[in-house]
Formats: structure tokens, C-alpha cells, sequence
């Protein structure tokens, strides 16, 4: 990692963050994938952009997305906050022995298969460097009825939910060029620990409150989620007191 990266790293940490980690490779890009074609979704969703496959060149990642790729549904998909997708190789290979089929780079949706890093658990706002980009952890991936669609199984939102291997979205920090083969180095983990898992499973509020307050970086979309877990968690309190009355 080079030193203008270090720089630009330590540049973006909030104020009152930890200083990052110290440099250590943990994980390795296997394969950047792009977009090959859009396909069409039956229903009101209409073209897709999920059939990603993966590219031998370097590619360059700008602070939307990656250069080749795109979205269709930006109301949904896409943004500052989720302009990468990143799924680990390990939850890909237990799914693949789970689904008895092979689950090619870029199966998931995902921009950036990604090995020996738990990707699921990464924590919120942690920041990663790979090639000469610098990417934050920003937010897990919700399932939709597109991405059932493209793999073509049986309640596969019901599924991916209750595994809760989501992946993670990425947010571009500093625009640069990567490749598979390249290193992944957790350059900064906030102290406040609250992990991509966390977040999608949504079952303690009290922790979900504490990102609010401990990690600025957090995205509108983030906060509107950490509130719909709150109105879930208050009903099922609510019905947990009726039945106790």
C-alpha cells in the first residue's frame, strides 16, 4: 500500500475514530466482475443489471461504480453507498455445496469475489485498500425478488435472509485501479464493532441505536433501515407483552 494511500486513509477517519489498524493483508481479490448484458425481469422490475462476469484487465473504480458496469434500477441499486459489491469466495462455496452447483465469480451480483475475508462480518465503516483504491464497508445487501429471478431457485430470498451472508456494499473513497490478485488490507476497523451482519439481522435495537450515534459515515438508506428494524422490534415487543399480560 503506498504511502499516498495511507494518507489519503487517515485523511477520512472521523474525528473521534480509533487510528487505523495496522497494514495486514487479509483477503485477496479473486475475480472483478462487470456487467456482460441485462437481462429482462418479469414483472414491474423490467431490465437488470445483475449478470455480472468477471474481466482480466485492470478496472477502474470511480466513486459511482466500476468502469463497464451499471444499474438499471437506481431507485433501488446504486449510489455513492452502494457502488461496489463484494461476496466472499468461503459463503459462495458453502452455497454452491448447499445448492449442489457451481457458483461462478460474479453468481452473486457481486463486483468483487473476494477470499480469506469474512465479508458478512466486516464491520461498518471499516475501510479497506486494494490496488490503489480505497474502499468503507457501508451497508449489507438486501435480497429482491431480482436476484431470485436470476439464480433460478425456490425461496431463495427466504433463504439468503436466514443465512444472512450478505455480502457487503462498498463506498469509493478514493478512486483508483484494481485487478483480481489483488491485495485486500483492513487499514481501518472502528472501535464500535457493529458488523454488516448486525445491521441486516436488525434483532438488537440497542445496538443499532449505538451506530447511529458512533458512526457518522452512515448512509440515509442505513438509518432508514435501522428504523424499520426499530418499528418491527417495537411490534414484536409489543405483541411479547400481550401474550405475557
Amino acid at each position: 500500500m503506498s504511502d499516498e494511500l495511507t494518507a489519503a486513509a487517515e485523511s477520512v477517519l472521523p474525528e473521534h475514530s480509533a487510528a487505523p489498524a495496522a497494514s495486514s493483508t487479509v483477503g485477496t481479490v479473486l475475480a472483478v466482475c462487470v456487467v456482460h448484458a441485462d437481462i429482462e425481469v418479469p414483472g414491474r422490475v423490467g431490465r437488470s443489471a445483475i449478470d455480472k462476469r468477471p474481466v482480466t484487465r485492470r478496472v477502474r473504480v470511480n466513486r459511482l461504480s466500476l468502469d463497464g458496469d451499471h444499474v438499471c434500477n437506481t431507485e433501488h441499486h446504486g449510489g455513492e453507498h452502494q457502488a461496489v459489491y463484494a461476496y466472499a469466495q468461503e459463503d459462495a462455496e458453502r452455497w454452491g455445496r448447499e445448492l449442489d452447483r457451481e457458483l461462478p465469480y460474479g453468481w452473486f451480483g457481486e463486483n468483487l469475489r473476494i477470499g480469506g475475508l469474512p465479508v458478512s462480518d466486516a464491520v461498518l465503516g471499516e475501510r479497506w485498500a486494494i490496488g490503489d483504491a480505497l474502499f468503507e464497508v457501508s451497508a449489507p445487501r438486501v435480497p429482491c425478488a431480482t436476484f431470485q429471478h436470476w439464480t433460478g431457485e425456490q425461496q431463495w430470498v427466504k433463504r439468503f435472509t436466514l443465512q444472512s451472508d450478505t455480502g457487503a456494499y462498498l463506498r469509493v473513497l478514493t478512486e483508483g485501479a484494481i485487478g483480481a490478485g489483488d491485495e485486500v488490507r483492513r487499514i481501518h476497523i472502528p472501535a464500535h464493532g457493529i458488523t454488516v451482519r448486525d445491521l441486516f439481522g436488525g434483532r438488537d435495537q440497542a445496538l443499532l441505536d449505538r451506530l447511529l450515534t458512533e458512526e457518522p459515515t452512515i448512509s440515509d438508506d442505513v438509518r432508514m433501515q435501522i428504523e424499520r428494524h426499530r418499528r418491527r422490534n417495537d411490534r414484536a415487543a409489543a405483541t411479547g407483552a400481550e401474550r405475557s399480560a
